[in-house]
């Protein structure tokens, strides 16, 4: 029966981890702008080709 207990306090301990790295990180900005990294490769080879042809 102990070790239900441990395991409990164990679970809630880990919970309250992720939930405060979850806080963190949404107060750090990590989630901000989620469209333009999706994108973001597509956009850089035609900005590529654009600058180059350009400085020819």
């Amino acid at each position: 029966m102990t070790i239900i207990f441990f395991l409990i306090g164990c679970s809630i301990l880990l919970a309250l981890i992720f939930l405060g790295a979850f806080f963190w990180a949404q107060k750090s900005g990590q989630n901000d702008d989620l469209y333009t990294p999706s994108v973001r490769i597509l956009l850089d080879d035609h900005n590529e080709e654009v600058e180059n042809k350009s400085k020819k």
